[in-house]
């Protein structure tokens, strides 16, 4: 049934997600959403939490890989386009409507969306520990900064396509800058971290 939620989901979106069409896709009578979820509000709740936990597993062992901002952002720009093609962008969309006006859908989306934060803040943690500039960012933080920018950009491709294109180039070329700064030499490192403690200071 969780399987077959999803798939409602994907394929007639949010208004569609009855006890009866969810029973249909998962292909079992309707009265055991009720027996085993209570409710369709449970079951999509449920639904979201174990389709998130099924994504992040097969991406897990790459994103333990990633030692570089560079290396994120490629990933990320490949895991969007397999989810996309997947179908589960057109899932991330439904939940987030009906997160709108549903609260434990909302809650569910939520606890999902934390399962890729956290593994982003992981990849952060390591990489930024390395660089020169690790002591004047927030992991924590700026793991829901790129949590948000690529849900936004998945979203945001359904209607501006190039615009999406246009957004991750940039990303891109922002962490070939990082990248440029964490190359030079010790001297000119030591020149950029004054220089940015002072601006902090101000």
């Amino acid at each position: 049934m969780l399987e077959g939620a999803l798939r409602t989901l994907t394929e007639q979106g949010i208004a569609k997600a009855s006890a009866r069409n969810i029973a249909a896709a998962a292909g079992v009578n309707q009265a055991l959403v009720f027996y085993h979820f209570g409710s369709v509000d449970e079951l999509l709740a449920q639904a979201c939490r174990h389709g998130t936990e099924q994504r992040v597993a097969r991406y897990r062992d790459r994103l333990a890989g990633i030692d570089s901002l560079a290396g994120l952002l490629a990933f990320g720009r490949e895991m969007h386009e397999e989810e996309r093609d997947a179908g589960h962008v057109a899932v991330l969309g439904q939940l987030l409507a009906g997160a709108q006006t549903q609260a434990r859908l909302a809650v569910a989306t939520a606890a999902g969306l934390a399962l890729w934060i956290e593994e982003i803040e992981k990849v952060l943690t390591r990489v930024l520990s390395a660089s020169p500039l690790g002591e004047f960012t927030d992991p924590v933080g700026l793991a829901r900064a790129v949590g948000a920018s690529f849900v936004g950009l998945e979203l945001y491709e359904g209607v501006d396509a190039e615009g999406t294109e246009r957004a991750l180039a940039a990303l891109e070329q922002l962490a070939l800058l990082v990248s440029a700064v964490e190359e030079l030499g010790p001297l000119a490192q030591r020149a950029v971290r004054h220089r940015l403690r002072r601006s902090a200071r101000a």
